[in-house]
């Protein structure tokens, strides 16, 4: 009979690195793609108010954001202030140039899809509100939407 001997000198075998790049890169893709981009850094304190009819909007690529509310600094002040984007509107007309900038910023068959959505402290008055809606009404920004929290009602 044989015998069988067992080699000493045989290790483990070496993890092959072949594929680690195209695990990599796929988790990169997944990231990518997953992950959504910072809107802007609110400037105004917007506690939306509630709502029970609440619809979601579908594509938030063709919404254009106004922030209305109190600044979060004191030093701004106390009286509801309009939010572009990332700085505070200096006057009213400040609203037909983010219109406009947003339009301008979007393809033909996009630009009558844009959609206007007010997030506004439920503390704000109406009056600074109005004067925005106006503002919209004259550059021709007639699709606009009032961002709330959805309301749960209480069942008896």
């Amino acid at each position: 009979m044989a015998k069988f001997k067992k080699k000493g000198g045989k290790g483990t075998p070496e993890i092959s690195t072949a594929s680690l790049p195209d695990i990599i890169f796929m988790l990169l893709f997944f990231f990518m793609v997953t992950t959504t981009m910072r809107e802007a850094t609110l400037l105004v304190r917007v506690t939306p108010p509630q709502a029970t009819e609440v619809q979601k909007l579908e594509k938030k690529s063709l919404v254009d954001f106004i922030y209305i509310g109190p600044p979060l600094r004191k030093a701004m002040g106390t009286e509801s202030r309009i939010q572009l984007n990332d700085q505070f509107a200096t006057d009213i007309k400040d609203v037909r140039e983010f219109v406009e900038l947003g339009r301008s910023q979007r393809d033909e068959a996009e630009k009558k899809l844009i959609t206007i959505s007010l997030k506004v402290n439920k503390e704000t008055r109406m009056g600074i509100v109005t004067d925005v809606k106006q503002e919209l009404r004259e550059v021709g920004a007639f699709k606009i939407n009032y961002s709330t929290a959805k309301k749960t009602i209480a069942k008896k």
